[in-house]
């Protein structure tokens, strides 16, 4: 159970629990990680990688987003230098992100820096308490699960190596858009902050998608929620906080009903 204030989220339960259940709720996020972690897999051994630099590439990056920009960079003949950049710029999402976790972070900086590599899309997404507050040790447990399916799925794209028929057929490559677009409704839900903070990213990625590259305009849009994270601070929680256990102040006339009650009895 989450009890919310004005000024800080506090959590009911001990660290073991939180980071089991980030673990359960990674199990969902690490099966679509899995069926797009073969999607690439195997379009970088079409686009001619070698099978060990494809399965260490999943195993460093850790990234869809960038891993798939980086392999149809070089593929185009761009070079190593402008596919790198290109993921730089994708990845540069995290940088807002962990900023907006910062607050929440405890430890050294060992500590810190370690919990930091946790921070992927989906389990940021999960830990979210609201009031620019996160859950970390939920955030761990989230990613935890996912990047050994990555990895294995990566492999498993490698070495099987499935026709573009199959992805298509099966629609691995949209099962991870899917996904987080699920997490993003969910969020806006909850949020008014989250649904000021999507209007704005969608603003900023439409217009910045027109004059630079892609992986700009998405750092642009993900700077966008950084901003709504900050805006949002003081709003309250919404509809979603009876479902997370967030504490409501009770009205005054409930207050009073009750204290008439305990004079009458």
């Amino acid at each position: 159970m989450l009890t919310a204030s004005r000024s800080d989220v506090t959590l009911d339960g001990t660290p073991r629990q939180r980071l089991l259940s980030g673990m359960w709720s990674g199990l969902g996020l690490a099966s679509a990680s899995f069926a797009l972690a073969v999607t690439f897999g195997a379009t970088a051994r079409t686009l001619g990688w070698d099978p060990l630099p494809t399965i260490v590439c999943s195993l460093v990056v850790f990234s869809g987003s960038a891993q798939f920009a980086l392999a149809t960079a070089l593929a185009g003949g761009g070079g190593m230098l402008p596919a790198v950049a290109a993921a730089a710029l994708i990845n540069a999402r995290f940088i807002p992100m962990s900023v907006a976790i910062a607050p929440s972070l405890r430890g050294g900086p060992l500590r810190r820096a370690l919990v930091g590599q946790a921070v992927v899309d989906g389990s940021w997404v999960i830990s979210h308490l609201g009031r620019g507050r996160f859950d970390l040790e939920r955030m761990v447990g989230a990613t935890l699960p996912q990047w050994p399916a990555w990895v294995t799925g990566t492999a498993i794209g490698v070495f099987l190596h499935p026709s573009p028929e199959v992805v298509d057929r099966f629609g691995l490559d949209v099962i991870f858009p899917a996904f987080f677009l699920v997490l993003l409704l969910e969020e806006l839900r909850r949020s008014a902050a989250a649904r000021r903070a999507a209007a704005l990213a969608a603003v900023l990625a439409g217009l910045l998608v027109m004059v630079v590259p892609v992986g700009v305009a998405l750092l642009g849009a993900s700077l966008a929620a950084l901003l709504g994270l900050l805006g949002g601070a003081g709003d309250p929680v919404e509809d979603g906080a009876a479902e997370t256990g967030a504490a409501k102040k009770p009205a005054p006339d409930e207050t009073a009903a009750d204290e008439t009650t305990e004079e009458r009895s």
